[in-house]
């Protein structure tokens, strides 16, 4: 993996500071946005200020920021991003401007539905206010608005996801997650790692086990750190002991976040979720999502419809820089897999729980939380012909 820093650092901070966010916006409209860069994590804290839409295409490829919660916050600050220093304020310019911007951050990565669904809601206000007759600086204050909106509502889903996830988890339980879906994935205290959190604020004792999540060790480097932060009792394991500490019995549940879920209740998510599924299932255990709204794509009807980001092969033959497999050697790296709804016993939303997902059931809880399955997705992400 890559670790170059091709913005300018603001600053570095000790390892026993822990008040740092995942993700803000610095300023007014014409302000930037910061990011804490994940790739340095757990050595390094440094804090990137990202100016333009490049620097923060780049961000997101790159995985200075990550997790699809805080990706579609990524993307709805680099959409601001694209309106600073703008010369023509024409509401019709305006417009073309943040259109442009959502098609280069649309690039950046193609699996996390959060990113198209933030840029669709940014686009929508941004025509919607042009419509109603605003100015173009009138536009790009609304768009601010809603940026922070998108940021704001993620940290308040975030805590009622906690609340019902925490309700699932016994006192004394023991968990395991796979790959990062805490605080450094979100603008709040995370998806899959929320209940945990909240069980522990109740005073619920919970030990965790956490796959290091190869190639990149998100769950080693972030999760690992993340939860000793927050005084969380954690072991890590590799990825290939899950289903040994199932067999001896050391689990009580699985709790993993999404990137994206299909409209049938199918869950992508980071690369080995679905092995985990199924050895949880095969060990009777209970194999809990944790995931917004925000990150149901029905327009997309099963898993096999969901675009898999293939990434570098150096990142399997020489992550972090040393090499570890014979040069040559043919690689194949998707990032993410699809764990089919017949291995999820739940999934938990800030909207409620949904048990034994099905299509049914996903489109009951959208259509109760108003969402409209069916509303067109301008930056879906979707394989062609699903």
């Amino acid at each position: 993996m890559r670790i170059d820093i091709p913005f300018e650092v603001v600053f570095t901070v000790t390892q026993k500071s822990m008040n740092l966010e995942t993700i803000s916006w610095s300023g007014t409209l014409a302000g930037h946005a910061r990011l804490l860069d994940q790739t340095l994590l757990p050595l390094q804290h440094v804090v990137l200020e990202i100016r333009d839409v490049d620097a923060m295409r780049d961000a997101i490829r790159r995985l200075a920021v990550r997790g699809a919660p805080a990706i579609g916050v990524a993307a709805a600050f680099g959409v601001l991003l694209a309106l600073r220093g703008l010369d023509d304020h024409t509401p019709t310019n305006v417009v073309g401007v943040v259109r442009e911007a959502a098609a280069t951050l649309a690039k950046a990565r193609p699996t996390a539905v959060n990113l198209f669904w933030a840029l669709d809601r940014m686009v929508a206000r941004a025509e919607a206010a042009r419509a109603e007759g605003q100015s173009g600086e009138a536009i790009g204050e609304t768009l601010f608005a809603e940026a922070q909106a998108i940021a704001r509502e993620d940290a308040q889903a975030c805590e009622r996801m906690g609340a019902y996830g925490a309700e699932l988890i016994a006192d004394g339980a023991t968990l395991l997650t796979h790959c990062n879906a805490g605080a450094l994935a979100t603008a709040g205290i995370g998806t899959a790692l929320a209940p945990i959190y909240c069980a522990a604020r109740a005073g619920k004792r919970v030990h965790v086990f956490a796959d290091e999540t190869r190639p990149l060790l998100q769950g080693a480097r972030l999760t690992a750190w993340e939860l000793a932060r927050n005084g969380i009792d954690v072991t890590l394991i590799t990825d290939n002991m899950a289903g040994k500490v199932m067999q001896e019995g050391r689990i009580d549940a699985v709790f993993v976040g999404a990137d994206r879920i299909a409209r049938n209740g199918d869950v992508c998510n980071k690369i080995g979720t679905y092995s985990v599924a199924t050895l949880a299932r095969a060990h009777s255990i209970p194999f809990y999502v944790v995931a917004p709204l925000s990150t149901f794509d029905p327009s997309v009807r099963e898993g096999a419809g969901i675009p898999i980001e293939e990434r570098a092969a150096d990142e399997v033959t020489q992550g972090f820089g040393r090499r570890t497999a014979p040069e040559g050697v043919r690689v194949y790296n998707p990032a993410f897999d699809v764990t089919p709804a017949r291995l999820v016993s739940a999934i938990i939303t800030e909207a409620g729980i949904v048990r034994e997902p099905d299509e049914a059931r996903v489109l009951a809880l959208l259509r109760g939380a108003g969402v409209d399955p069916d509303a067109p997705r301008a930056h879906s992400g979707r394989r062609p012909g699903t």
